[in-house]
């Protein structure tokens, strides 16, 4: 009967629910579709396990025994170890069926590894499970359902369960129970309580007895059965049943379960035979949930929850105990230790198949409870169960057994209500059932011993066995031998034989190697003065390598000197003209401000003189107007004194005749002046200019001619360096092919040596002497072609090294001295050009000194005819009041208010015109004195620019210096310290001549030929055969082998 175990499993606690779906990491229990299975749960704080078996009552039929099978579960991390990031420490192999557990031991890592029949990885899902563990193990065609996809175990399989009972189309009945274990005692918890009793506490609760059935299982009395007929009321009674199920909060989980439960579904289906009988067959599913074991110092558990705890691990020890015993196959299993252990005890050892799921914990943190867990289950695998096939009773015996235990149980109530049955102490009854379960007890150690025993007999007849067989075999290895012992009797006397003639020839054989010894020992000797002859030779080969080395060595060490030399004139060469150009550029730089501090002296000049030029006709203009002014006062003066003054008209006129005349005449004097100190200073600023335009030029062109003496220079050090590098060139060309064709010389000397070795090493053995003596000959004239070969090659070497060394001798010499002249060259145009900024300088002293006195005559000028014109003015007017005196005193004083007032206006405008005057005075001699501040300004900076040039070209002089006497000190240094010569080291070998062996001794060293030797052996040594060797198939170990 097809059917599947409902199961499923909370995140944190282990729960029956009916209608969940969840997908947990707890991996579903499988159910087998043969014989009845009990099912039970390992489960632990962390990793848990579970495992689900089906049972129904067997009968009849032993089966062979099998083992329990075991699949394992690794769950995913969970929430919270996400989190804290947990290593993993578990590794699942689901193709091999192999877990990995990884651990760190005193530092070191080990990883145990353990095999199940199936293994899942984190990764797995509830469908992947189900339809791999499951359904094979059920029906490889059972249906599915229509549920989702992540629905759980419970579902799927009472869903299977119903959905093959349907399809049968037969009646059948399903009944379920479903019972607690707590702190050993058993409680049922589909049992219906009334309102009143709801409230009291769970220690309150009925307590049910556990009894034998007398046939080997236990029976649970007054356990109340619940009827169902779909999947929907089994999930309802799950629901009810743990809802009153003890579970607590600790601190490793918050749901924890304090207590054990079975739930069991009966299922009982009628079938008719092809008679028309009808048979009854029966199933038991049970479903085991057990508490995990706990650790108190890690949950929390304290008082009540301590004793919960105690006795969860006191039970789940006792477990671990029988499924310790029933692997180590020992005589006492102790499953009466606990109710737990005799609730499993058809499932582990029993008349059941059992199938075991583990689950779990990746995680690091779980690691003691994963170990602990997995060494159960792999235990747990090697029990045996012996199930036993379904017994279909017929329904009328089933009937009838139903009817003689009603009427049983009719007659219990009446004795019970009517206290008519026997009734005895309970002392005596405790007494006589604790009997009645030893003597149980008893006899099934007695059957077990009667299995063991059996079994010792039937080993002991199969080793009985294989001993006779063992001794037949020994009888014909002992005739076998007997027979080989007289074939190899015979064999021996003729081997004797064999041996002493072997002797013989081994004897014979020992002369003849030991005259070959000497003779081979006098060769060797020969050998080693031959051998001391060529190592002599080797060394002078070497002193002769040595040489052409280091005359290549001081080839290679010439030619870096003369190439670092090259680089370096280069590079001084370069540095000397960057600072030719650097000190070209600064020069036109100095030259360029020199000529414009004298064009802007000049344009200085040329506006103070315009600006001088504008004031002195400002103030002749002014001087103009104050005598027309004057002149209007005095025609005003004469024409209102017409009248009065007929008299004096002549003598007016007169005055004013020479006024007017002295007036022009100082006015020409000033005009003159003026005009000829303004011609002066015209001509000394127009003389200035063509003198710096003249000094500019000449320093142009002098510079002009440093230029081109340095391009020059430089071309001449170009050609220089073209030379040194065509001279370095032919030199490197030269090394190079000379070193080439001195290696190929060796080389060809090494194979030409080697060749002839080889040839005359394979002659030497057939006539020592003669090629000896040619060896040493050829050698001879070898070393000696290649000796001469080599000193022409040098001596060539040394002659062309010699000739560019000169070559470049002459070329240093002429560039020293070429360089010498222009450094003469440079150092008089340095000093010429100095003496010419003196010169230049003193006359620009000089001309701004008659400039400054040209400025302080025309002062001095101008404040004389400043003086003339006061003083004619006063003249004038002294004669104007003693004529206006006269006039007084002849006219009267009709005139008087007249003349006062005239007066007053004269006196007026000459007090204007004294006052302007005086002012253009100031201002025209504070120009001047401006004039000449600037002039001598402009001096002084074209001064301080002549010394710094000077003070440039002074430097540039000693850099040049400096430079030329570092380049000729390095190529004196290059050229005479640092190029070698070659030198000759004393170690070249001397010509010597070797001594030759003569034919006759080497001849003499030669050992007779083998068959003499032999001959003379036998002459001495005669062989003496004491018995004739009869004819064999056998071959003498000594025979020679065709």
């Amino acid at each position: 009967m097809p059917h599947r175990i409902p199961h499923r499993a909370a995140a944190q606690n282990f729960e029956f629910s009916p209608l969940s779906s969840l997908p947990h990491p707890t991996p579903p229990p499988p159910l087998l579709r043969s014989p009845p299975l009990a099912a039970a749960i390992l489960k632990s704080p962390g990793p848990r396990a579970a495992a689900a078996a089906h049972a129904m009552s067997s009968r009849h039929d032993k089966e062979k025994a099998v083992n329990v099978q075991v699949l394992l579960r690794c769950r995913p991390f969970s929430d919270d170890e996400l989190r804290s990031n947990a290593p993993q420490v578990i590794t699942c192999n689901d193709f091999q069926r192999e877990v990995a557990v990884t651990q760190n031991i005193a530092g070191k890592q080990i990883d145990r590894v353990f095999t199940f029949d199936k293994v899942f990885g984190p990764t797995s899902k509830q469908k992947d499970l189900y339809d791999q563990a499951i359904i094979p193990i059920v029906n490889e065609s059972g249906p599915k359902g229509q549920l989702p996809a992540d629905a759980g175990v419970i579902p799927r399989a009472v869903k299977q369960i119903f959905d093959t009972l349907e399809r049968q189309n037969t009646e059948y009945s399903v009944k379920v129970t479903f019972l607690e274990l707590y702190n050993e005692e058993i409680t049922d918890l589909l049992a219906l309580e009334e309102i009143s009793k709801v409230v009291l506490e769970d220690r309150q609760k009925k307590h049910l007895p556990l009894m034998e059935d007398g046939k080997g299982g236990v029976l649970v009395r007054g356990l109340e059965e619940e009827i169902v007929t779909n999947a929907g009321e089994i999930f309802s009674l799950l629901e009810r049943g743990s809802a009153k199920r003890r579970t607590a909060e600790t601190l490793l989980n918050k749901q924890s379960s304090r207590s054990h439960s079975l739930f069991s579904i009966t299922i009982h289906i009628k079938e008719a035979t092809p008679e028309g009988e009808e048979l009854i067959k029966c199933g038991k599913l049970n479903l085991v949930d057990l508490a995990g074991s706990e650790n108190i110092s890690r949950s929390g558990a304290k008082e009540g929850r301590a004793r919960e705890a105690g006795e969860i691990n006191k039970s789940l020890l006792t477990l671990g105990r029988v499924i310790t015993a029933l692997v180590e196959h020992s005589g006492h299993v102790p499953y009466r230790d606990s109710k737990l252990t005799r609730l499993l005890r058809d499932s582990l050892g029993g008349r059941t198949k059992t199938c075991i799921i583990a689950t779990v914990s990746p995680s690091v943190h779980c690691l003691e409870e994963t170990l602990s867990t997995l060494d159960y289950a792999h235990r747990a695998k090697s029990i045996k169960n012996r199930p036993e096939v379904n017994q279909k009773m017929m329904k009328s015996t089933l009937i009838k057994d139903l009817y003689s235990e009603i009427d049983r149980l009719k007659a219990e109530v009446y004795a019970a209500r009517e206290k008519v049955g026997v009734y005895i102490p309970k002392d005596r009854y405790q007494q006589e059932e604790n009997q009645r379960k030893a003597m149980a007890d008893q006899i099934e150690q007695m059957n077990t011993s009667l299995e063991e025993n059996q079994k010792t007999i039937s080993d002991l007849q199969q080793k009985y066995a294989s001993e006779l067989q063992h001794s037949a075999d020994l009888c014909k290895k002992l005739e076998a031998t007997e027979k080989c012992l007289d074939h190899t009797s015979n064999i021996l006397s003729t081997t004797k034989e064999d041996l002493k003639q072997a002797q013989y020839n081994l004897k014979e054989k020992e002369y003849i190697i030991l005259e070959q010894k000497k003779a081979e020992n006098a060769l060797t000797h020969q050998a080693c003065v031959l051998r001391s002859d060529l190592e002599k030779s080797c060394r002078d080969n070497a002193s002769l390598y040595s040489k052409i080395a280091r005359g290549d060595k001081l080839s290679s060490a010439n030619r870096s000197v003369v190439n670092t030399f090259q680089n370096d004139l280069a590079s001084k060469l370069d540095i000397l003209s960057n600072t030719l150009n650097a000190s070209i550029i600064q020069q036109n730089k100095h030259l360029k401000s020199v000529e414009d501090l004298c064009q802007s002296c000049v344009d200085s000049h040329d506006k103070a003189t315009s600006e001088l030029k504008k004031k002195i006709l400002a103030s002749k203009s002014l001087y103009t107007s104050h005598m027309e002014a004057f002149q209007n006062v005095v025609l005003l003066h004469k024409a209102s004194a017409n009248a009065t003054l007929e008299d004096i008209s002549s003598l007016s006129a007169a005055s004013c005749c020479s006024l007017d005349q002295a007036s022009s005449l100082l006015l020409v004097c000033v005009e003159g002046e003026a005009q000829n100190i303004f011609n002066d200073i015209h001509k000394l600023l127009t003389t200035h200019r063509s003198e710096m335009t003249h000094f500019t030029q000449e320093l142009r062109e002098s510079f002009k001619i440093s230029l081109d003496r340095t391009k020059d220079m430089s071309t001449f050090i170009i050609g220089l360096f073209d030379k040194y590098v065509e001279e370095t060139s032919k030199l490197h060309s030269h090394s190079n092919n000379t070193h080439e064709a001195q290696m190929k010389s060796i080389e060809d000397f090494k194979m030409a040596y080697e060749e002839q070795s080889k040839s005359e090493e394979q002659k030497l053995l057939a006539d020592i002497s003669s090629l000896v003596s040619k060896h040493i000959t050829r050698q001879r004239e070898l070393v000696g072609v290649r000796l001469s070969s080599l000193g022409d090659a040098a001596r060539g070497n040394k002659a062309f090294l010699d000739e560019h060394t000169s070559a470049m001798d002459l070329a240093s010499k002429d560039a020293k001295r070429k360089w010498e002249t222009f450094a003469e060259q440079a150092e008089n145009d340095c000093k010429v050009g100095s003496s010419f900024s003196a010169a230049k300088h003193c006359r620009m002293e000089t001309m701004l000194q008659e400039c400054a006195c040209t400025v302080d005559s025309a002062v001095l000028q101008w404040k004389k005819s400043h003086a003339a014109v006061n003083d004619l003015s006063r003249k004038q007017v002294e004669e104007v009041e003693a004529l206006a005196r006269q006039q007084i005193s002849w006219q009267g004083r009709a005139a008087i208010e007249s003349n006062e007032q005239h007066e007053a206006e004269i006196a007026s405008s000459r007090a204007a015109a004294e006052e302007h005057a005086s002012n253009s005075s100031k201002n025209i001699t504070q120009d001047i004195d401006n004039l000449l501040d600037e002039a001598r300004s402009s001096s002084s900076r074209v001064v301080s620019t002549v010394e710094a040039h000077l003070a440039e070209l002074q430097q540039l002089q000693e850099r040049h210096s400096s430079q030329a006497a570092g380049i000729n000190t390095h190529a004196e240094k290059a050229f005479q310290d640092s190029y070698r010569d070659y030198e000759p080291t004393g170690e070249t070998p001397v010509r010597s001549e070797p001594e030759v062996p003569s034919k006759g001794s080497i001849e003499s060293l030669r050992a007779m030929p083998m068959e003499t030797l032999m001959d003379e052996f036998r002459e001495n040594h005669p062989y003496e055969s004491t018995k004739e060797p009869k004819p064999t198939m056998l071959r003498s170990p000594l025979a020679t082998i065709n």
